[in-house]
């Protein structure tokens, strides 16, 4: 993408810390440069990311990484069938030296969460989430506990056709500003897998010095929201949306929800492309990771084998875009 021109913003340190970071995350994640970047434009939106694919493609890791990177604290719940609510949000305890109940916090209460594999776990305890996914704070006896700051969820789902696993409720899906999808790596990328191992990279990278201090982040995230999105764009993102909502082919279409977080999306990869405003190819590139978990194909189109995000593709052609 042509970038001549002269930003209004100093996006130098926006970019010294995204080179570093990924160059830093290339070091252990070999390939997935698209997947990356998505997980990099989250943190910087301030949105939850949803991880889905197969066994054994470094969902996980790409987590672990993430987190090592940012000088934030981190926790890691490994959901299962028996886990409960409690078991995430933490429970009240009775003190017979006080006569009083304590809360005690779970392992929610922290800064990147890494929820792994949490479609192994049914609707009550994922339900655990919803309130901190979109308030930053839990609600226990009628006391409000907030979060600190920053508090970004990282979860990992294996596709739901595999034996053992529970639909994730839409509520939840919805909270997920960005599913992303992980493929399976080239051939010349497998064999440099295949290398790390064999040189003992991978049992090294949990030593990196963290790229990002938490206020650094804030510095950046302060600066994002001063990346200009004109009411053309605008219009146009509440267009695309809208198309989800008005097609026979889809039998739940996008909520405001995913305006948002498209519009916040958008000026995080406009700062990254070092622009100080969005263009539509901004939201393009971004339409899929964020609609593809927010709609469902209708029975019809199910049954023909469509995939998701070729009906993504499909509406986007229907949506005139604004230039």
């Amino acid at each position: 993408m042509e970038t001549n021109f002269e930003s209004r913003i100093d996006f130098s340190q926006l970019s010294e810390k995204m080179a570093l970071l990924r160059e830093r995350m290339a070091k252990v994640i070999v390939g997935q440069k698209g997947v990356v970047d998505l997980l990099l434009t989250a943190l910087l939106a301030d949105g939850h990311v949803l991880i889905e694919g197969v066994p054994g493609v470094a969902k996980t890791l790409m987590a672990k990484v993430l987190s090592q990177l940012v000088d934030a604290r981190f926790s890691r719940i490994q959901f299962t069938p028996d886990l409960m609510p409690s078991d995430v949000i933490g429970t009240s305890v009775f003190l017979p030296s006080s006569g009083k109940f304590e809360f005690r916090k779970g392992p929610v209460f922290t800064n990147i969460l890494l929820a792994d594999e949490i479609n192994r776990s049914p609707a009550k305890t994922q339900a655990a989430l919803f309130e901190v996914m979109e308030e930053r704070q839990i609600t226990n006896d009628g006391q409000v506990y907030p979060m600190e700051y920053p508090f970004m969820v990282v979860a990992t789902q294996n596709p739901v056709e595999h034996e053992g696993t529970y639909r994730l409720p839409e509520a939840q899906l919805d909270r997920f500003m960005f599913k992303i999808w992980v493929d399976y790596p080239e051939r010349d990328e497998e064999i440099e897998v295949l290398n790390l191992h064999h040189a003992g990279a991978m049992l090294q990278w949990t030593g990196e010095e963290p790229v990002l201090s938490v206020a650094e982040l804030a510095g950046l995230r302060e600066k994002i929201k001063e990346v200009r999105v004109d009411d053309k764009i605008k219009s146009f993102i509440v267009d695309v949306v809208r198309t989800t909502r008005n097609s026979g082919w889809l039998y739940l279409g996008a909520s405001p929800r995913a305006s948002i977080a498209m519009m916040n999306g958008a000026q995080v990869y406009a700062a990254i492309q070092g622009r100080d405003f969005v263009i539509p190819e901004d939201v393009l590139y971004l339409a899929p990771a964020v609609l593809r978990h927010r709609i469902q194909l209708s029975a019809e189109k199910e049954l023909e084998g469509l995939a998701v995000d070729q009906v993504i593709a499909q509406l986007m052609t229907k949506v005139e875009i604004p230039r």
